[in-house]
């Protein structure tokens, strides 16, 4: 039997028909989309590779059924940058090397993005390791991962505040 669902994904309405319901979200983006910055690490939900952001809050892909989402507005690592210009946490993970060999990158990136919109960063760098802990980073790359995201949520408050002025 076959299955029909609608995704919004990076901003462009997609349509589906699905021949098992069992699909992932994480397999539809890579296998049927060939958006691969969202990568399947350990296929648990365990180590946070495969975060992205549903109706703006973050899950990890490879346990979310696409069929359970049907209608869902979808954003991956793929959907950030505008053009040549990154999103200011992609920059702030470069300037202050969030990362080593790249692997976890887009999931950090996406997570530490909903947590920022989840307004539960602050800018504790304890609150962030805590609320960041989902996601692995074999290489190590914490210090930076938490400075780069301190540094995206000081950025995020000064916009913020030149709007409320």
């Amino acid at each position: 039997m076959n299955h029909s669902i609608s995704l919004t994904v990076n901003g462009a309405r997609r349509d589906f028909v699905l021949d098992d319901p069992r699909v992932t979200l994480l397999d539809l983006l890579r296998e049927r989309l060939h958006l691969t910055g969202t990568k399947k690490g350990c296929d648990r939900g365990q180590c946070g590779a495969c975060t992205i952001l549903v109706d703006g809050k973050r899950i990890n892909s490879c346990l979310a059924l696409a069929i359970s989402h049907d209608g869902a507005d979808i954003l991956t690592i793929e959907g950030l940058a505008r053009g040549d210009r990154l999103h200011p946490v992609q920059a702030a993970f470069i300037a202050h090397d969030g990362f080593q060999c790249g692997f976890c990158t887009p999931g950090q990136i996406m997570s530490a993005i909903g947590m920022m919109q989840e307004a539960q960063a602050g800018n504790d760098p304890e609150r962030i390791r805590e609320c960041m802990s989902g996601n692995l980073c074999r290489c190590g790359a914490y210090a930076g991962i938490v400075d780069a995201v301190l540094e995206a949520q000081a950025g995020a408050d000064e916009t913020n505040q030149r709007r409320s002025a």
